[in-house]
């Protein structure tokens, strides 16, 4: 499937150990091709392709994708890939720690981390959603500015001027007499002069009408977001006018903080040169996958039999578990017949009952009816 988008990882150190180049395998090559190794679960990962049985493994060929590229260049690896986390590079759990502490793990860098070398200490209440560690912090130092200025769990309102207006800039469009005609027309205006307009034009002030602006827009769309895309408005510049403070420390944000940052085109064009353009995904959260992955159990565990008998009327839905009923007591009595005689059940034998149930089936379909008057 190429780089998933996220999905649970694990490294071999069977195959892979330490010295050796880092790789990673998913879920199913885990439990096909190295049930029987010592695995170091990755927890999840985003934009990764397995690697099992490509150049990193020596003497290994995938079970289940034999034809594989030699390398994944698009993967980034670290310290997890050989069982060791944190700025301490110490394995999870670790034998010689005898300090509780929780592991959280970086959603930028993604590896983990105690809580108590983040710098910075981490809400008791655990009232927090995702957590940027320090080095993070320093690559992407722009969050400083929305960390700084989070209060609660909402950023405060912007107080910058969001319209042409606010900002001082007055557009002046002059039109011609039949412009204004047809405008006039369409607003169900008549086309005489009124005593206001005549004001209005006296002292040059612009309408404030809405009609009037709206058949405006529609009359210069490209020129109207030519001009105004000069102006467009970043809430990052707006937060970074304010005091800030930065840190030494790893930050801690709250749900709805990532569809907080800026999503203009300099602020788009800064998340591609950091690499960090999935901050704006709220699908990428570690949440949206494990919630994906909830529904799709309680997919999987729905009975087919039961989706299908609601989606029937009454008369069907009794024909059904009648007609259901009878395979199950008949498939039971035949095989019981094989159980107590210490029997195989070959295939000739499914195949003979089968026919022998639709025959049985037939002849019970074709007997007259009676119906009660």
């Amino acid at each position: 499937q190429g780089a998933v988008k996220r999905q649970a990882l694990y490294a071999c150190s069977t195959c892979t150990p330490p010295g050796a180049e880092p790789a990673g395998i998913c879920l199913a090559c885990s439990y096909e091709c190295h049930g029987t190794h010592r695995l170091f679960e990755l927890y999840t990962k985003r934009n990764f392709r397995c690697d099992c049985g490509n150049s990193k493994f020596k003497n290994l060929q995938c079970k289940l994708f034999p034809e594989k590229g030699k390398v994944n260049s698009g993967n980034k690896y670290n310290d997890n890939f050989y069982g060791l986390y944190c700025t301490c590079k110490r394995p999870y759990p670790d034998p010689e720690d005898e300090i509780p502490d929780e592991m959280i793990q970086c959603i930028v860098c993604e590896d983990w981390f105690h809580g108590r070398h983040l710098g910075a200490v981490p809400p008791e209440s655990g009232d927090f959603h995702e957590m940027v560690c320090q080095a993070c912090m320093k690559h992407c130092h722009f969050l400083w500015a929305y960390a700084s200025h989070l209060a609660g769990k909402e950023f405060p309102p912007l107080t910058k001027a969001n319209s042409l207006e606010e900002a001082g800039i007055v557009l002046k469009v002059e039109e011609n007499e039949e412009q204004k005609k047809e405008i006039k027309k369409e607003s169900g205006v008549e086309p005489h002069d009124t005593k206001e307009e005549k004001q209005s034009e006296q002292f040059n002030e612009p309408s404030t009408s809405s009609g009037y602006c709206s058949k405006f827009l529609q009359k210069f769309p490209m020129e109207v977001a030519e001009i105004t895309s000069e102006f467009s408005f970043c809430k990052l510049k707006e937060l970074q006018s304010k005091p800030f403070v930065k840190k030494d420390t790893a930050t801690f944000w709250p749900s709805n903080w990532r569809s907080k940052l800026c999503t203009c085109e300099d602020c788009l064009k800064m998340y591609s040169e950091l690499e960090v353009q999935f901050l704006t995904d709220e699908c990428d959260t570690v949440l949206a996958y494990e919630n994906k992955g909830t529904s799709d159990q309680e997919t999987e565990r729905r009975d087919p039999l039961m989706d299908t008998l609601n989606s029937m009327n009454r008369v069907q839905q009794v024909e059904l578990i009648c007609e259901y009923n009878d395979l199950k007591t008949e498939l039971t009595d035949y095989l019981r017949r094989f159980a107590d005689e210490g029997t195989v059940v070959k295939r000739e034998d499914i195949q003979h009952f089968f026919e022998e149930f639709q025959s049985r089936k037939r002849q019970r379909t074709n007997r007259m009816q009676y119906y009660c008057s």
